[in-house]
């Protein structure tokens, strides 16, 4: 007798077998992904404005908010995917409000659409105020992130559902977003580019 199938269990080689092609069709299984909603990712971060935050004018660093962003839409973007996220690329933000010291500052990340292995990821700044307690919306940033095993070689992530209206529209966007930037690095002719044309033609 074979050394290996000696080593099966007296419960028999059917069993053997059976179990063997469960656990295969489980795994495939967890290989088929589900489309999740855009409202899936929401990941809300709040940070207060210390010292060692701000610069010499006493207004929050940009880098500082930088690295906060980053965390909060790498979170949105594993939580659409599951898996271990990088960032791929900062493709836009805008200050537009001085944050103070002392001010609370809370970052609302959102997938906004995903590609065949990368997400971009929407976020909005607010910001309250420490004397007067208001919420004012100061920043937006869009970040895209690629999912990765574990060799660091991007896989697939499931699909996006936009529901809401400005979902929806933060959906068509991407598109284009990702079109003008495969223009920008040379990947992509702008004739092929049919989102950006539509918006001309």
């Amino acid at each position: 007798m074979d050394a290996k199938i000696g080593l099966i269990p007296q419960c028999g080689f059917d069993s053997f077998i059976l179990s063997l092609i469960i656990q295969i069709f489980a795994a495939a299984k967890n290989q088929i992904m589900k489309a999740k909603t855009a409202k899936e990712s929401l990941t809300i971060q709040t940070e207060i404005v210390l010292p060692n935050d701000t610069n010499v004018l006493g207004n929050l660093m940009g880098g500082r908010l930088l690295h906060w962003m980053d965390v909060c839409s790498a979170v949105a973007a594993h939580r659409h995917c599951g898996r271990v996220v990088v960032t791929a690329s900062v493709n836009n933000v805008s200050f537009n409000q001085p944050i103070r010291l002392g001010d609370i500052v809370t970052i609302q990340a959102k997938v906004s659409r995903s590609f065949t292995s990368s997400m971009e990821v929407f976020m909005e700044v607010w910001v309250e105020r420490n004397a007067t307690g208001d919420k004012i919306k100061c920043n937006e940033a869009i970040y895209t992130f690629v999912a990765v095993d574990q060799q660091g070689s991007p896989i697939a992530v499931p699909e996006l559902i936009a529901e809401s209206e400005e979902e929806k529209k933060r959906f068509d966007g991407a598109l284009r977003r990702k079109q003008l930037a495969l223009i920008l690095a040379g990947k992509m002719k702008p004739a092929d580019a049919t989102e950006l044309k539509a918006l001309f033609f």
